[in-house]
């Protein structure tokens, strides 16, 4: 019997989800608990297994295609017991049912149902009233005719109303998931678990006319320019940064490193030492720990900070939950820990989700300065620069070599104004400063 395969909920807040690869093709023998295939949302691709043992019969949704919660996406021919409800199996495993049929009509029919034309979401409703967009002159790409945020974005493209769609085939898939207002909670099925590894681009993707290739586009990454793009588009940034005397901070860790090495059997970085002054400060300014909820600002009562993990070709933002309540070594374990389940790919959703304020050390890499873009809907992103030794002017007008550090701060204006920002950022600045070399940690 072939049995439906539908888009699983991927969490409470998640309603689509991106086919980033298929691991499976028709005519494949699929094993129980066996993943068929790789869905992207909100920057983690979640494998789905297979509940029973099969083979492939049929791929409908095809990969970098959006599809709904519930949505059918594959069939399975299924063996023995513990199968869903059934449809007759496919006369060869390449072959198509007269189920698939139906689907593939109601698919092309799509264009004509406007059951939910009328159906707006919160982000749809303030995009299309900023830019002046009339809703009721729009065809939506969405299910049952729903307009999506894509078809707004394509508007204001457009400088207007956005023309009908014809056919079914002239439809682009609907939108990838924006992050929600609110932190989205935990996966709701078992049978999905989470990877950061992302589909793998071509290698050597199309050659233009004049020379140029055009690289294929992951799945991962169009989430990160959606993400992005949002962030921007919708939150007004301020901009502001602050100058460390780390001097004392980098005698500290010099001194310790090599014990803490050999006893802990994790490297002692200055990343610690920066998000414990972020938490120790975001307690005194708890305005920093908001969240912006459409007329709104929620504030948060746990502090969860996110770190941005770059790796080569996609940047992760996983979450240190409770950050607050960690010494450095606590906290120390916890960045290494997120650091290698990133670039292995095994990131789980639970560390995606929940961040109340960010942290980027982008002066692992030489930045000196930086203007980052803040991990919406969070009030702000802090960025600590690299290290450097520069003359500074020191107690009665002398001279001394000093270790230097910048402190760039990123800030929504619809949560915070500049005074409340350069407390919390001199706040950061002080608690750094206070370091020296015989520092107790």
């Amino acid at each position: 019997m072939a049995t439906d395969i539908k888009m699983p909920q991927l969490g409470e807040s998640v309603v689509e989800g991106t086919i980033a690869k298929w691991l499976k093709q028709p005519g494949d023998r699929v094993e129980k608990y066996e993943p068929i295939c790789e869905v992207s949302t909100d920057k983690v691709n979640a494998e789905v297994p297979s509940t029973f043992d099969g083979v492939m019969v049929e791929i409908i949704a095809q990969e970098g295609e959006t599809v709904e919660v519930g949505q059918l996406i594959c069939r399975i021919e299924t063996e023995g017991e513990g199968a869903a409800e059934s449809k007759p199996a496919a006369a060869s495993a390449g072959s198509v049912t007269p189920a698939a049929k139906e689907t593939s009509k109601a698919k092309a029919d799509t264009a004509g149902d406007n059951s939910n034309k009328h159906r707006y979401s919160p982000a749809v409703l303030r995009l299309s009233q900023e830019h002046g967009i009339d809703l009721t002159q729009l065809q939506g790409t969405g299910k049952g005719g729903r307009i999506t945020r894509k078809d707004v974005l394509k508007a204001i493209e457009q400088g207007g109303t956005q023309p009908a769609v014809a056919t079914a085939a002239q439809v682009p898939a609907p939108e990838a998931p924006v992050a929600p207002a609110t932190p989205a909670a935990a996966p709701a099925r078992e049978a999905v678990t989470a990877s950061t590894t992302p589909a793998a681009p071509a290698k050597t993707g199309v050659v233009l006319e004049n020379g140029d290739r055009e690289i294929p586009v992951t799945g991962v990454r169009k989430t990160i320019a959606q993400r992005m793009v949002q962030s921007k588009h919708e939150a007004p940034h301020a901009w502001t940064m602050m100058e460390v005397d780390v001097t004392g901070l980098v005698a500290l860790r010099n001194r310790l490193k090599h014990e803490f090495k050999q006893r802990e059997g994790v490297n002692l970085t200055f990343m610690p030492f920066f998000i414990k002054a972020v938490v120790d400060s975001l307690k005194e300014f708890p305005q920093l720990n908001s969240v912006w909820d459409g007329d709104r600002i929620i504030l948060k009562k746990d502090i969860n900070i996110s770190i941005a993990v770059a790796t080569d070709d996609a940047l992760y933002v996983p979450v240190i939950h409770n950050a607050d309540e960690k010494s450095i070594l606590g906290l120390t374990k916890a960045v290494n820990q997120l650091a290698e389940k990133t670039r292995a790919g095994k990131l789980e959703l639970k560390d995606m989700q929940g961040g109340t304020f960010t942290v980027n050390n982008t002066g692992s890499f030489g930045s000196v300065l930086s203007a980052p873009i803040i991990n919406a809907p969070q009030a702000a992103i802090l960025s600590f620069e690299s290290i450097v030794k520069r003359p500074v002017v020191f107690g009665d007008n002398m001279f001394a070599v000093r270790d230097m550090m910048n402190i760039c701060m990123s800030l929504d204006h619809r949560i915070l104004d500049g005074l409340m920002a350069g407390r919390f950022l001199k706040r950061v600045k002080e608690r750094l400063e206070a370091y020296g070399p015989d520092s107790q940690i």
